[in-house]
């Protein structure tokens, strides 16, 4: 994964489409919390290894899109009415 981040790269995004992914970001944190509890259930050695694999890469995926939202201004909507 690169997290080579440069302070120049500046994005501005839609409230909606930051809601979308601070939405992704909980799923996939709340997936991940889940999977975690269910590896004491798991009885087959490559089962519990493959579903560790599952959660660090949901893991992975949460921390990178909040890398990317951290990065990110909020463009406001423009009025309806010129000033």
């Amino acid at each position: 994964m690169n997290l080579k981040i440069s302070r120049h790269d500046n994005f501005e995004v839609s409230p909606r489409f930051r809601q979308t992914v601070e939405e992704r970001i909980a799923t996939l944190e709340r997936d991940a919390a889940a999977d975690e509890t269910m590896l004491a259930e798991l009885k087959h050695e490559d089962h519990i290894r493959r579903h560790r694999k599952l959660v660090a890469v949901q893991r992975a995926e949460a921390l990178r899109m909040r890398l990317f939202l951290d990065r990110t201004q909020t463009r406001f909507p423009r009025p309806f009415i010129a000033l």
